[in-house]
């Protein structure tokens, strides 16, 4: 049985990560295209920096967003100066926080899907009289469709995951930031194992499910662009 606090929890969880994944589309797609196409030598210094929480610690990464956050931070003292909330220890803290630590997850995955398109298909549909807009919706994002929904559940997946990020963030506040990940750290802090254990085979079987979806659209891309004898 699942306490109140667990179900907030999933609840929070659920939202902060349709909040992002949903973000992320929309800032995501025409990033992932601009890098796609680009002959900027811009692209390579930035590229990096976007790609960087594949390798950084979560920990630093959000010890830095806390900093720039903070009251004497660039963004703290950013919304001071607009009279908003602060973000630090905040739920809007931890969606800006989940947009940096996500990104990569929805960008790689479109980012290899736009240069494996090429400009033919494009190329095509000019010749038929198809405006670029016209040309992204009814040729790329159909024949793309599966690095969009890669990205999406990998977005989704990572944001419902993140744990160092989020708790240096949030601060793990009940009702306010505590996520799955912080609560699973929660209970077994206070021996609380057999919860712990029903709220963390449930987060497996999820990772699992994604990992399998993600296995099972690789092998249908290899089918598909495997030449046939």
């Amino acid at each position: 049985m699942l306490s109140d606090g667990t179900l907030e929890a999933t609840l929070l969880t659920l939202k902060l990560a349709t909040f992002v994944t949903l973000i992320l589309l929309i800032l995501g797609t025409p990033l992932a295209w601009w890098l796609a196409h680009t002959r900027s030598w811009f692209r390579i210094p930035l590229s990096a920096i976007i790609l960087l929480p594949f390798v950084l610690p979560p920990s630093v990464l959000g010890f830095y967003l806390l900093l720039a956050m903070g009251p004497q931070g660039l963004i703290g003292r950013l919304c001071a100066f607009l009279n908003l909330e602060s973000l630090a220890f905040s739920f809007n803290g931890l969606v800006v926080a989940s947009l940096v630590h996500s990104l990569p997850f929805m960008l790689q995955p479109l980012h290899n899907s736009f240069l494996s398109l090429g400009q033919r298909p494009l190329e095509v549909a000019a010749t038929l009289g198809s405006s670029p807009r016209d040309s992204f919706c009814s040729v790329v994002v159909p024949l793309c469709s599966r690095g969009f929904f890669s990205g999406i559940i990998m977005t989704f997946a990572h944001t419902i995951g993140e744990f160092g990020v989020v708790l240096m963030i949030g601060g793990n506040i009940a009702n306010k930031t505590r996520v799955l990940s912080t609560q699973v750290y929660d209970l077994v802090e206070s021996m609380a194992y057999e919860e712990a254990h029903v709220l963390s085979s449930m987060l497996l079987l999820f990772s699992f499910v994604v990992m399998a979806i993600m296995q099972f659209l690789q092998i249908k891309d290899r089918e598909i662009n495997s030449p046939r004898r």
